[in-house]
């Protein structure tokens, strides 16, 4: 039976991916050792940061004057290190859901955050719009995809304050001006490769400007200087990700791969919007994610939620439960999921309507 991998992540990765890292754990470029117990100092190594970073730079067409590590302690960790790095006194933030809620959480040991807006009086279900953002600020944090809600920003902001985002979820779903962002991270286990590493895109020029003493570890410019290699990095992760790039790179770079991930939303909103057992829990469609695709049973059909997802399971398919705070279902259509895996949920549900009319 076909395997179908919707899960929100730790989630689906080429196979392209997970092949060449079997390879390497076997033997790790010929040398007749595993990479999981190489040098991280060896040139063998050293190759793979390099060109991890240079793919980075080539596949989101970075600017001059940033740099891209690559360092442990997932996203979680980043929510301390932003304001560690760059607060100096106030922070604005857009409170889009539960991971923007634990980065303010954070900010505020360093100093006054100003939400500027939030969506939470609808559970989250929509993009704030029609906000400002305090000129005084030191930075603005976002959250570009919500993976518990299913909502998206799929624009780079015009702000007078450098602009941060934490694009764990989406980051290489569509083209982005890197220009407009003084720093952009996430954890990679959505559309990168397996947790254990976390990246970092970050111009250069904003650090250096807090008084506070950084610890050694916490401090950016720690890792830009010693080109992520400060401590031991997560080795195997990194050689991961650098597989999943030359696999972007393979499949017509990152405007291709937006638009098959159109398609393949499309594919699936049409279906929800049509499916009379069905609801979306995000009905703008502007603010609808291309990643994350949560909905719920329609009024009348709740009592088959269960049902669905125990049909759903007998015929492949993994991770469509929706996350436990808000219930449902959540298909996760990051850029390794293939539509005929979109296109066998969709044929699943028309059956389970079929099965219940």
């Amino acid at each position: 039976m076909k395997k179908h991998n919707f899960f929100a992540g730790p989630s689906i990765l080429p196979q392209f991916t997970l092949d060449e890292t079997i390879k390497a754990i076997s033997d790790f470029a010929g040398t007749g050792l595993s990479l999981m117990e190489i040098s991280h100092r060896s040139k063998q190594f050293v190759a793979v940061m390099d060109e991890a970073q240079a793919l980075f730079k080539e596949l989101l067409n970075i600017p001059e004057g940033y740099s891209v590590i690559f360092v442990g302690g997932g996203a979680s960790t980043q929510f301390a290190m932003i304001p560690y790095n760059l607060m100096k006194s106030k922070a604005a933030y857009l409170n889009t859901g539960a991971w923007a809620n634990k980065a303010i959480k954070e900010a505020k040991n360093f100093g006054e955050v100003v939400e500027v807006a939030s969506s939470k009086d609808k559970t989250y279900n929509y993009i704030p719009k029609g906000y400002e953002v305090p000129e005084d600020a030191d930075y603005f944090h976002i959250t570009t995809n919500n993976t518990i809600y299913g909502t998206e920003i799929r624009e780079d902001f015009d702000v007078n304050v450098p602009l941060i985002a934490d694009m764990s979820s989406d980051i290489f779903s569509r083209p982005i001006d890197v220009s407009k962002y003084a720093v952009i991270y996430g954890g990679a286990q959505k559309n990168l490769g397996p947790a254990g590493v976390t990246f970092v895109i970050i111009r250069n020029d904003i650090l250096g400007k807090v008084d506070r003493t950084i610890p050694t570890m916490l401090n950016y410019q720690t890792h830009i200087d010693k080109g992520s290699m400060f401590n031991t990095p997560p080795v195997v992760p990194v050689f991961a990700a650098l597989q999943t790039l030359k696999w972007l790179k393979a499949q017509g770079g990152i405007a291709e791969i937006e638009k098959i991930n159109i398609h393949k939303a499309g594919l699936l909103y049409d279906e929800i919007d049509r499916n009379p057992m069905f609801k979306g829990t995000v009905e703008d469609v502007a603010d609808r994610s291309l990643m994350n695709i949560c909905f719920v049973m329609n009024e009348g059909f709740e009592q088959y939620e269960k049902e669905f997802l125990e049909f759903a399971a007998n015929k492949g398919f993994f991770g469509l439960k929706g996350h436990r705070s808000v219930g449902g279902f959540r298909a996760s259509t990051y850029n390794a999921l293939p539509v005929e895996s979109v296109q066998a949920l969709i044929e699943a549900m028309q059956e389970f309507e079929k099965i219940k009319s």
